[in-house]
């Protein structure tokens, strides 16, 4: 286990790129490291491929934090696209509020996060609770989606029916498991 951002006084957060690593839009490991050390964070790990990046150090979060990171993905690799980026603290958060906890326990790869870029508008919200029709259930956060598959997410009526509106919020999904293993290696 890596030592927590309290152990090293420094901030750790979890740095989360949208549709990485999906057809053309390939980001290798040393390439997100390369964007964690071009802002100088003092340590930097990833978590699978699909673009977890856990950072350390003394830069402050947030908003500016995001943007920081798109643009630095940009200038090193030419490719644009959004960070979602939590605190430690923020993540504990996520973990804590978790309406399906006892659903993360029976099927964890089915229990979802969507990570969003701000608050869902309650318009957003209307159009969702009417695209379900099946088993799927969601609740929404502060900024994030938590969204419950018991049997399938390929077959998911919710799923394609909400990214039928174009309304689907900018964000990105990561399952019980990445979260959980994502909080193991900030220290949580």
């Amino acid at each position: 286990m890596f030592a927590s951002a309290k152990e090293t006084q420094m901030n750790a957060y979890v740095a989360l790129p949208r549709s990485i690593n999906t057809g053309k839009r390939k980001v290798l490991k040393e390439d997100l490291l390369g964007v964690a050390q071009d802002l100088g964070f003092k340590e930097a790990r990833t978590y699978l491929a699909s673009g977890n990046l856990v950072l350390w150090g003394d830069q402050p979060g947030g908003v500016a934090l995001e943007g920081r990171l798109e643009d630095a993905l940009e200038a090193r690799m030419g490719l644009r696209t959004d960070f979602m980026v939590r605190s430690a603290a923020q993540l504990k958060v996520i973990i804590d509020g978790n309406p399906f906890a006892a659903e993360a326990l029976d099927h964890p790869s089915h229990v979802i996060v969507n990570f969003l870029k701000s608050p869902l508008p309650d318009e957003d919200e209307t159009i969702l609770r009417a695209a379900v029709s099946g088993p799927e259930r969601f609740a929404v956060g502060a900024c994030e989606l938590y969204l419950d598959f018991p049997i399938s997410i390929a077959d998911s009526v919710l799923d394609r029916d909400w990214k039928k509106t174009k309304r689907s919020p900018v964000g990105t999904t990561r399952n019980w498991n990445t979260v959980m293993a994502l909080a193991g290696m900030m220290g949580g």
